[in-house]
């Protein structure tokens, strides 16, 4: 979630800037009348009968199956229907990632995740090391907490739930660890270098020990800026990391220390950086979303859609849905929900 300090969005890299947005779209060339219309005196009969208005319903919106999926997070997560169907109704297309939110002190969501399955979907589970709303200053749940073994009991619960349930789930545990407002952050709540990896680690094994195959690890820092951990140091290997990921919010001039920031400004660094670290892993965009002031949210959105789709390698955008530190939803204007309903429909799906 878009964290209340400013340095998660001040890198920028302009020279990216010069992607090309493609072509405009070209009306298809008129294809004559067809073989069923009348011509000459029959046209004249046809012209005279009665037509009778047939109204026909809206397609109902569905999960599409494209390179790049998209999905959302919602105030209510994955058991609020009606967020998720508003989501569908302003996209025209369901949501097939359904982003939630779990801290250390709740049990595995067995319902959520059903009711995702339910859907079509795929559930984004955060899962949170600490007491949500507690700050980062919380012992009881460093890292070397973690990695100690002193959570190993509800680690151990939540592994043999998902492994008992069975289906894909992917879990991204500790997210924006290369920020300072977590308190699974290197640098505050007593944790040193080297921690998060080991705290990483730790749970993964209980999980293979578990048998939690289902299950697929998602590392997800925060798009680098100025002074944020190095990502070198966060990173537990290959062979502990199914998917990487990239959160990263355009927050305009909304706060006094933002500005405006281009998709391929915000994105483009942390991509070269996730695929330095982890060559030919797959790639999502597991929160963002833009600001309307300093710019033109609804063209942010279209550029936003049409830069990740040729990326190959990012299978994965989830919209950060909610009014939270400034109104990041999809309809914070008709224009901005407009903009992302028709670039969404123009990415390539087959």
């Amino acid at each position: 979630m878009p964290a209340p300090v400013p340095p998660r969005a001040l890198f920028s890299l302009t020279a990216a800037a010069a992607v090309v947005l493609g072509p405009a779209a070209v009306p298809a060339a008129h294809a004559g009348p067809s073989a069923h219309t009348p011509t000459g005196p029959a046209a004249l009969t046809a012209a005279k009968k009665p037509v009778r208005s047939v109204a026909v319903a809206p397609a109902e919106p569905q999960v599409r199956t494209c390179p790049l999926r998209f999905g959302v997070g919602t105030a209510g997560g994955p058991g609020a229907s009606a967020e998720l169907s508003e989501v569908a109704a302003l996209t025209g297309e369901k949501p097939s990632i359904v982003l939630s939110y779990k801290d250390f002190h709740q049990p595995a969501p067995y319902w959520e995740l059903e009711q995702t399955r339910a859907s079509g979907a795929t559930t984004l589970l955060t899962w949170e090391p600490w007491v949500w709303g507690g700050g980062t200053d919380q012992p009881a749940h460093s890292l070397d907490a973690i990695a100690s073994g002193a959570h190993d009991a509800h680690i151990t619960d939540w592994a043999t739930r998902l492994a008992d349930w069975g289906s894909p789930v992917m879990l991204r545990f500790g997210h924006e660890m290369n920020g300072n407002w977590y308190p699974w952050s290197e640098g505050v709540n007593g944790n040193g270098a080297g921690d998060y990896v080991a705290a990483w680690r730790h749970v993964h094994d209980i999980f293979t020990a578990a048998g939690a195959d289902n299950v697929r690890w998602v590392w997800n820092p925060n798009v680098p800026y100025y002074g944020s951990t190095p990502l070198d140091g966060l990173y537990p290997g290959a062979g502990y990391v199914d998917v990487v990921a990239l959160d990263g919010y355009n927050w305009g001039t909304s706060q006094t220390w933002s500005s405006w920031q281009q998709p391929w400004d915000l994105f483009a660094h942390g991509l070269s950086e996730m695929r330095r670290l982890a060559p030919g892993k797959e790639i999502i965009v597991a929160e963002t979303a833009g600001a309307e002031a300093g710019g033109s949210k609804a063209e942010w959105n279209a550029h936003l859609v049409h830069y990740l789709a040729q990326q190959p390698d990012v299978t994965g955008l989830v919209w950060f849905h909610l009014d939270k530190e400034v109104d990041w939803r999809i309809d914070s204007s008709t224009a901005s929900a407009q903009s992302l309903a028709a670039e969404l429909a123009k990415r390539p799906c087959p």
